[in-house]
């Protein structure tokens, strides 16, 4: 009878343990991509160096809040808690992202159950820039090593095509200027039958709905000089976003993820 007790004591223990651990248990997602991406906040200085300028990425943690999770179950299962870890790089193509040790060191940190949002494009496509430039067929190399690695750690990759710039606008409506890497990045995840979200595709389609008078001033880059601390003689920037940009494509992004 004693051993008995003691039986069901141990078993107990583990239970009570089991769940203490599973409610303790953080899902990561792991950003990894370009300025469009990256999180300005962590730099030095922000305030006064560079806002009003945002990454999605840096605005994406507000939607992961407990009464919301059960919107993305379909990704990440019944998780309690979630952790965005932005890694994203102004700058980065995905060869320099792999060839500065980023990825290895998200690769690393990757836990069974992770996700990993990969955006990349605006860099790889920069033909004169030659440090950064990536043709088409190295791009979906290193996105099919991005993938196959997550993969291998038990964790989801999901691909995302580049974010649209505010350029080219035609009889009111938004134009691709990614040229072919945004169906490259479809190509792979569909090679390797992962998710892909097409965010060239939405974020044209929701810029175009506002129109690019409204977009230019309100979402992107574009104010007049004494605005803001960091940009003393204002700024003309169509690539990259401001608060209230970085926030809706980051809607755009999680709405999307509903639908995966």
């Amino acid at each position: 009878m004693k051993n008995v007790r003691i039986l069901l004591i141990g078993l107990c223990s583990l239970l009570v343990l089991g769940a203490f651990n599973y409610k303790q248990k953080v899902t990561t997602i792991y950003l990894i991509g370009d300025s469009t991406v990256a999180d300005y906040s962590l730099e030095e200085n922000y305030e006064t160096k560079k806002f009003p300028q945002v990454g999605w990425g840096q605005v994406f943690q507000p939607f992961f809040q407990k009464d919301s999770l059960k919107l993305v179950k379909n990704i990440l299962g019944n998780v309690k808690e979630v952790k965005i870890d932005d890694r994203a790089k102004g700058g980065r193509s995905t060869r320099t992202f792999f060839q500065e040790g980023r990825w290895a060191s998200v690769y690393n940190s990757l836990q069974k159950g992770d996700v990993v949002m990969m955006q990349f494009g605006h860099n790889d496509a920069s033909v004169e820039k030659t440090e950064r430039y990536v043709n088409i067929e190295g791009y979906k190399e290193f996105l099919r090593l991005f993938i196959n690695q997550t993969k291998e750690k038990g964790a989801t990759p999901i691909v995302l095509t580049p974010v649209a710039r505010n350029y080219p606008w035609k009889d009111g409506k938004l134009s691709n200027v990614h040229g072919e890497y945004p169906q490259a990045a479809i190509e792979v995840a569909n090679e390797l039958k992962v998710k892909y979200i097409d965010l060239n595709e939405l974020s044209m389609s929701f810029f175009s709905s506002k129109g690019q008078d409204y977009v230019t001033t309100n979402y992107f880059m574009n104010f007049e000089a004494g605005k803001f601390p960091a940009f003393p003689n204002g700024q003309k920037d169509n690539t990259h976003f401001q608060t209230q940009g970085g926030i809706e494509i980051a809607q755009l992004v999680f709405n999307a993820m509903k639908k995966l």
